[in-house]
């Protein structure tokens, strides 16, 4: 197993344990995440995010991983996420691609890809098959969640 590996080993059994801190070390100071959701988190945002996804979660998410694979520049995982998505207590299961570069022995950009028409439906019912392919609910959606951040951020 590569160092870069170890590291993305690292990450996900940290989130598996709901272990944020742990997450957190893992990234780069410079870190710029992106994913469908949250759209471009950079630095302290990306770890925060972690933190409040975990935190909403109150121990209710299983996370699996699998595909790790790393060299000394960039690497990829699969990963699943199951919980009840917290504005609905619908349930979620999101099958993740990630995509990693690393710098210094960190992850310093961090690309999640999922199908969010296909997370829209779960996590949304009826509205979510109807209108979880279009571009304004993304919008909508990336809202939402840039919102919930600001005020975990807030809250802390």
């Amino acid at each position: 197993m590569t160092p870069n590996e170890a590291l993305i080993v690292k990450f996900y059994t940290a989130f598996a344990n709901s272990d944020a801190k742990t997450m957190a070390s893992c990234y780069h100071p410079k870190i710029h995440f992106i994913d469908p959701a949250f759209g471009l988190l950079k630095e302290e945002q990306a770890a925060q995010m972690w933190e409040m996804l975990l935190s909403k979660s109150k121990g209710n998410i299983k996370i699996e991983f699998s595909d790790v694979t790393a060299d000394e520049v960039s690497g990829s995982a699969k990963w699943t996420a199951t919980y009840n998505f917290s504005k609905t207590n619908r349930k979620v299961t999101n099958k993740v691609t990630a995509q990693f570069l690393f710098q210094d022995g960190l992850i310093i950009r961090h690309t999640d890809h999922f199908d969010v028409w296909k997370w829209s439906k779960q996590a949304f019912g009826p509205m979510g098959y109807l209108l979880g392919w279009t571009g304004f609910f993304h919008k909508k959606i990336q809202e939402q969640a840039l919102l919930s951040l600001k005020k975990f951020q807030e809250s802390k």
